[in-house]
């Protein structure tokens, strides 16, 4: 598993400028950052519902997978 994670990097970095940053003006994966970096996305009024965080899932899960190849294929053993 760990030797796919690393050896996958560039289709990592496809889907990550892809799916990742869909839809591209402004990114969505940017707002929903903000959001729930902003507080609002726990409580209040306008907390995040179920397909929101589904959402931050999906469009989260292509950079995560990416830092992850990132940093097994910097700190490879030779």
């Amino acid at each position: 598993m760990k030797e796919q994670l690393r050896k996958n990097w560039s289709l990592f970095l496809i889907a990550s400028l892809t799916l990742g940053l869909a839809p591209f003006n402004p990114p969505h994966i940017v707002g929903k950052i903000q959001w729930i970096m902003g507080g609002n996305a726990f409580s209040g009024d306008f907390a995040m519902q179920p397909q929101d965080w589904f959402d931050v899932l999906l469009h989260g899960s292509p950079w995560v997978l990416l830092l992850i190849s990132v940093v097994l294929n910097l700190f490879k053993k030779k």
